[in-house]
């Protein structure tokens, strides 16, 4: 009775709480500035975009439908009579932009904004409701292609499966009732409250991209903010303090050192620390941040190379009401060294001996184009991090290199013709087409080759737009042989246009436009788009063709084929790929770890396509039991097997592998961080079977070659088109 009470009790209280923060969703106005820069990128869009399309009605109802689906893609927000209330938009949108008028827009944010508030005010309030765990119901967990409820009444069945559902995982995980609702509860809160955050430029970027993504996939509006992040991911550096931070409990808070970096450097600060208030100078005054957004915070905290900042530190051990302290640092330039290339080596041993094969792991193609554009010597660069690793390869004596550019989504165009170089030297790399139907061909002039031995490139369906101009290129000239999954399919160019500077306004208010201008094809002719990149060494698919890459957008360009450019392989590897297709299906069948992989990846492919998850306790309860026993016996074969040499090892593996599949029902900013940091580490020390048989292929390469010297001193003769000239655009850029 006593338990029951307590239960309607805090129900009564969570139902008053969310009732007040319902009040507080924001009501949100366009700025005139917004309206001039919709009104700036329609020009743009509707004249200079690859797929230039007019904006008037038929448009107005494609920005509509993606509006819709981007606030509430899984159908758990508006209602029917919602989606009636704003149908009179469907063909007025267009006219909204060309009359500077955003407030339609506007207003369908704000239904949103509203409605989400609600939505949790419901699943906070039936918390304290007692769950029947043994009733056999289902949750459907992906509603992206299921219709809008068609009432309040079908909306709440479908939150109280939700919250069963987030409940259910939560138990499953070990924690006990009341642990659960109060992380619910908290879980819930916090939704309401970064609804209570959002601002004018969340809801002008949202319509401002279901507009540019109306036209084509690639296509985005990016807010002044939003614009430098882009920059900063290109540059790999920014002006700051040298910390990653994140939004934990309503704090700002310190979740890594960068190493070298003022925070540091200074000892004074470390991960958990939770930022207060930020002042500005010496003698600045103190910002209260607390329960700021994130963005916001991180904005205070950057700054100008060489300027003061001083922050406000509670310290991860301190409670609530800990004693606080100022801590003043330097701003200085700070390296991404995290996505920047890596390198390592990896002993292969067979029969034939021990080959060591030289990885360079490369997440992005970075370039920092206004460091470059202002004539400084040592930019930051893909294409010269690479180059300087290959110097150190020939040092150390690898016998070949496997560039692993898997889950890499592009970037800089430059970089990647430039990247092929390193390994072809002087030629066309890549061709491109405009709206017009002209094509020029992309070439890298430098004629020294940094490696010219043994390679492999290693490719996922997460690699994508400058990764698949470089992996083509190593395909079509022969130079290399290409392992792993079908690429993205992503053959489309983008520029970066900055709005305010199209019309010399200052401050920058208006934002930039990442434009689709061009499509680009392979030496031999033919298009990445939509097929992605195949290689000859196929690994098993993470990722069905239709549930990511290019083939999942709804609106993609065709694939077409254009004339093959002017080039010569530098070899021909096609008679050594029977043989090196022979030898891994060989290995791969006695590997433990790759069959479980295989096994992994069609559960996971049958799951999807279940799209249910079972909301009875018991159900649950035998599903995990029965991955664990798999996993268990996995790990107990692979001891026996003697794939993993290094005891050692394999534990902090195993460790990090069962870390990884199993469920603790939380989302990132509920987990300790601490716990959270060392999950992380122990997740890197899962053994990367996709790169070690990667590493294997690019072996037996090695030894083919050695064998037959004469391939890799063979090529075809030159049979294509004349070379059209190189496109000498500097800031054309691939999407990341």
């Amino acid at each position: 009775m006593k338990n029951k009470l307590l239960w309607f009790v805090l129900s009564i209280s969570l139902a008053a709480q969310a009732a007040a923060f319902e009040a507080a969703a924001p009501v949100l106005k366009p700025q005139p500035e917004q309206s001039q820069a919709a009104h700036l990128s329609a020009a743009v869009l509707t004249r200079y975009h690859y797929k230039a399309m007019p904006l008037d009605d038929a448009m107005s109802e494609k920005i509509f439908d993606r509006y819709l689906k981007a606030l509430d893609s899984e159908k758990l927000i508006f209602v029917q009579d919602d989606i009636g209330q704003l149908s009179n938009a469907r063909t007025r949108l267009d006219n909204a932009i060309i009359d500077k008028d955003l407030s339609l827009p506007f207003t369908i944010f704000n239904l949103y904004t509203k409605r989400v508030v609600e939505r949790f005010a419901y699943a906070r309030s039936i918390l304290g409701e007692k769950i029947n765990f043994q009733e056999k119901e289902s949750y459907r967990f992906d509603r992206e292609k299921e219709s809008w409820p068609a009432s309040e009444q079908e909306m709440c069945e479908l939150w109280r499966k939700r919250v069963k559902n987030d409940w259910l995982r939560l138990k499953l995980a070990g924690k006990d009732d009341k642990s659960i609702f109060e992380t619910l509860d908290k879980r819930y809160e916090n939704s309401q409250r970064r609804v209570s955050r959002t601002k004018s430029d969340d809801a002008f970027q949202s319509f401002m991209n279901a507009y540019a993504m109306a036209i084509e996939p690639h296509t985005n509006y990016l807010v002044p903010r939003t614009a430098e992040d882009f920059n900063i991911t290109m540059r790999l550096s920014l002006v700051g303090i040298g910390a990653v931070l994140t939004e934990k409990d309503d704090y700002t808070t310190i979740r890594e050192l960068t190493p070298g970096g003022p925070a540091e450097l200074s000892g004074q600060l470390k991960p958990g620390d939770r930022i207060i208030g930020v002042a500005q100078g010496e003698t600045g005054a103190m910002t209260d941040i607390q329960g700021w957004r994130l963005d916001d915070s991180v904005a205070l905290i950057r700054g100008a190379t060489d300027s003061v900042v001083q922050l406000d530190i509670l310290p991860a051990d301190a409670g609530p009401d800990g004693k606080h302290k100022r801590v003043s640092l330097v701003r200085k330039k700070i390296t991404l060294e995290e996505q920047a290339a890596k390198k390592s080596i990896l002993t292969v041993k067979d029969k034939s001996g021990e080959q060591r094969i030289g990885v360079i792991t490369l997440p992005t193609f970075y370039q920092d184009f206004e460091a470059k554009s202002k004539g400084e010597r040592n930019f930051k660069s893909a294409t010269r991090d690479v180059a300087r690793l290959l110097n150190e390869f020939k040092k150390e004596k690898v016998d070949g290199v496997l560039v692993d550019l898997r889950n890499n989504g592009g970037g800089s165009l430059t970089e990647a013709v430039e990247l092929t170089g390193l390994f072809i030297g002087n030629g066309p790399v890549v061709q491109q087409r405009d709206a017009k139907g002209n094509v020029s061909v992309a070439k890298d002039t430098n004629a020294k080759v940094a490696w010219d031995g043994p390679l492999g490139v290693l490719i996922n369906r997460g690699s994508a737009s400058a990764s698949e101009i470089f992996a083509a290129a190593m395909q079509d000239y022969g130079r290399g042989v290409l392992i792993g999954e079908r690429s993205f399919g992503k053959g489309t160019v983008q520029t970066m246009i900055n709005l305010d500077q199209m019309v010399k306004n200052d401050p920058a208010t208006f934002g930039e436009l990442k434009l689709t201008i061009t499509q680009f094809f392979r030496v031999n002719g033919g298009s990445t788009q939509l097929r992605g990149v195949k290689p000859e060494i196929t690994f098993p698919m993470r990722s069905e063709l239709d549930d990511f890459g290019e083939s999942s957008y709804d609106n993609p360009l065709p694939w077409v084929k254009i004339g093959a450019a002017d080039y010569s392989p530098v070899d021909d590897l096609s008679s050594i790929i029977p043989e090196l297709i022979t030898r891994h299906e060989t290995r791969v069948k006695t590997d433990k770890e790759f069959q479980a992989l295989r096994e992994d990846v069609a559960e996971v492919t049958r799951l999807r396509k279940r799209n249910m998850l079972s909301l009875n306790e018991a159900e649950r309860r035998k599903e995990r039991d029965e991955q664990e026993a798999k996993l268990a016996a996995r790990e107990k074969a692979k001891t026996l097997s003697g794939n993993n040499n290094d005891p050692t090892l394999s534990k902090q593996a195993s460790s990090g592998r069962k870390n990884l599949l199993q469920d603790d029902g939380l989302q990132a900013d509920e987990r300790n961080l601490t716990a959270d940091l060392a999950a992380e580490k122990s997740r890197k020390n899962i053994r990367d079977v996709l790169l070690i048989e990667a590493a294997n292929v690019v072996s037996d390469e090695v030894a083919l070659l050695r064998s037959n010297e004469r391939i890799a001193s063979r090529a075809k003769p030159a049979t294509h088109l004349p070379a059209t000239p190189k496109q000498s655009s500097e800031s054309v850029r691939l999407g990341i």
